[in-house]
């Protein structure tokens, strides 16, 4: 039987990839560290957990709930919207999803005709060029300088009569990089000029480090909200990978499509999930409740960040071509002259033999548009940060010395 072209020109998710392998490779009694999965290393807070208990033993966790979400989680995230960045959202704007992730998913379902194109900076998150391939859509990837950023310039030079939207992520996975109000309000007015939908990813909001701020697409006196849909979630500030719960949120029409997209495939946020409206309840504690919890997060990524990155940087062979990571949790280093050191061919190459070799499980560049580079994420505990670099120092050692001999 022959199967969907669509399907067929889709590259399985790289980080997924590394996480399953190195999964196994534990499961066979390997010793592996896995720096390959961004995923917070933190339990979900306890008035978080508390919430999903409470719901569940009062029969509120018991039945379907709307298709884009409870009605009580889209007005906290309206009011947590509002506090943080001063722009209100009706909760008729927002979407709820099972995860950021079907939030883009859904959207470009919703944007994409036959061939619209979308306009990807590079380095960017492994899912945005395939899920537009699904949609129909075609990835365009924008260079971007020897610090990885780009400017309104360089996006008109990929503008073509088929651009439909721009995918802006920052604090940005892979790289950390985090763009300046000046940068943006020149990006949105770029956009607000050629009708190009912006599709502001900014799920890592909350973790920035060392006096570097965020500036929200919501935030700029130039921002047209026609112009922008907002895509965030709970995992990353709240450590709530497993839970599944994102959003959407922008015009009107986009959201009520997205809705009937949603109704059809998942008929409600956390479908999946024994108990579907649980993860719905948590995340209204999450975005209404105490909100220290995710301070004492921020600041331990930040001690890993400040710690971690002078030991990759040290490395033979590594660069960091964007300085010193402002935000998310990873760091994203050009790996050309260790290749050229150790006689490797390509990152992917170098990235099996650390993970078969050193048992350090890392992401290679060519998944996020830019090969000869690699991710590794930081949201582990700091013994295994620091065991992990031990492992890449010997590594590295030993594979330049036999290209010596």
């Amino acid at each position: 039987m022959e199967l969907s072209r669509k399907v067929m020109q889709i590259q399985p998710s790289a980080t997924l990839k590394i996480s399953a392998t190195a999964k196994q490779m534990v499961a066979d009694g390997i010793d592996v560290i896995n720096l390959g999965i961004g995923e917070p290393d933190y339990q979900t807070p306890d008035n978080i957990k508390q919430a999903a208990i409470d719901s569940i033993q009062n029969g509120q966790a018991s039945f379907y709930t709307p298709a884009t979400g409870l009605p009580a989680l889209k007005a906290a995230i309206s009011q947590r919207i509002e506090a943080d960045h001063h722009y209100h959202f009706d909760p008729s704007q927002i979407v709820v999803t099972d995860g950021a992730k079907m939030a883009l998913f859904t959207l470009f379902q919703v944007i994409l005709n036959p061939d619209d194109e979308v306009l990807l900076p590079v380095p960017y998150w492994v899912s945005y060029s395939e899920q537009v391939k699904l949609a129909g859509g075609v990835p365009v990837e924008v260079p971007t300088d020897d610090q990885l950023r780009f400017t309104a310039a360089d996006l008109e030079a990929h503008r073509t009569a088929k651009t439909k939207a721009l995918v802006l992520n920052s604090p940005q996975n892979p790289s950390g990089l985090v763009f300046s109000r000046a940068e943006l309000t020149a990006i949105m007015d770029w956009a607000n000029e050629h009708d190009v939908l912006v599709v502001a990813d900014e799920i890592y909001e909350k973790l920035l480090y060392n006096g570097n701020q965020f500036t929200s697409v919501l935030e700029l006196d130039a921002a047209n909200m026609d112009h922008v849909v907002l895509i965030n979630g709970v995992s990353k500030a709240y450590s709530m990978t497993g839970w599944r719960i994102g959003y959407a949120a922008g015009p009107k029409e986009i959201m009520a499509k997205m809705g009937v997209v949603l109704g059809h495939a998942a008929s409600n946020p956390a479908a999946v999930s024994q108990y579907a409206a649980v993860s719905q309840y948590a995340a209204i504690e999450a975005f209404s409740g105490d909100q220290s919890s995710v301070e004492t997060m921020r600041q331990g990524f930040e001690a890993r960040l400040n710690e971690l990155y002078p030991l990759i940087e040290s490395l033979p062979g590594f660069k960091m071509p964007a300085g010193k990571p402002a935000g998310a949790f990873y760091l994203f280093p050009d790996i050309t002259e260790a290749l050229r050191l150790t006689g490797y061919a390509d990152a992917p190459a170098f990235v099996t033999a650390v993970l078969l070799e050193a048992h350090v499980g890392l992401v290679p560049g060519e998944a996020f548009g830019l090969p000869g580079c690699l991710r590794l994420s930081y949201a582990t505990d700091m013994d295994s940060l620091r065991e992990a670099h031990r492992r890449l120092d010997k590594f590295m050692t030993e594979k330049i010395a036999e290209q010596a001999k």
